[in-house]
């Protein structure tokens, strides 16, 4: 081989290697969730994990506010339609940073918490507590169930200048992956993961 292709291939490999390191890995994540029966209802305690790309973090910091969406929808399978849709329901986490005060503030379903950090306002984001999910009244016991679970970065929400900068950069569009587990009104009190 000649001194030139190999020098070639080591500064490949270079580039390469300063590309692997540099690449965060941003979005949302879910770390855990436990779904429990109490009484008749079910409450809903989940962490996400969510790590949002340098222009998001700076957007926050210059005032635009970012919405975030958690969803958890239930569904019965049936062999001859469509699924049934049994329960949906969304609750949405506002973030924004406070310049005079410099804290974050977060706020979802009149529950207001101020972060120092932005690592501490992501995850008082990311922390849902005791959230009524399914009343169990209004399920078939005799049926089988779908619960998932998923998180997103409202986008409508954004000012329209900021929406039309999300729809051309990916950096943009944050959201878990939806979480799928099967779901019984007859089975146990305390489904976790």
């Amino acid at each position: 081989m000649s001194q030139r292709i190999k020098q070639f291939i080591f500064l490949g490999l270079m580039v390469l290697s300063v590309f692997s390191t540099t690449v965060r890995a941003e979005g949302i994540k879910i770390k855990s969730f436990e779904l429990e029966k109490v009484d008749s209802d079910w409450l809903l305690n989940a962490t996400f994990q969510i790590e949002l790309s340098p222009g998001l973090e700076d957007a926050v910091q210059k005032g635009v506010v970012l919405y975030f969406q958690t969803e958890f929808d239930l569904t019965r399978s049936r062999w001859y339609w469509f699924d049934e849709k049994s329960n949906l329901v969304q609750r949405q986490t506002r973030l924004s940073y406070q310049p005079l005060t410099q804290q974050y503030r977060i706020a979802s379903d009149g529950f207001t918490f101020s972060a120092k950090t932005i690592s501490e306002a992501l995850q008082a984001v990311g922390s849902v507590g005791g959230w009524r999910v399914i009343d169990n009244n209004q399920l078939d016991a005799s049926k089988a169930y779908t619960a998932g679970l998923r998180m997103t970065l409202d986008l409508s929400k954004l000012p329209k200048p900021f929406q039309v900068n999300a729809l051309n950069n990916r950096d943009w569009n944050v959201s878990s992956d939806w979480l799928h587990f099967p779901f019984s009104p007859n089975g146990p009190a305390l489904i976790k993961r």
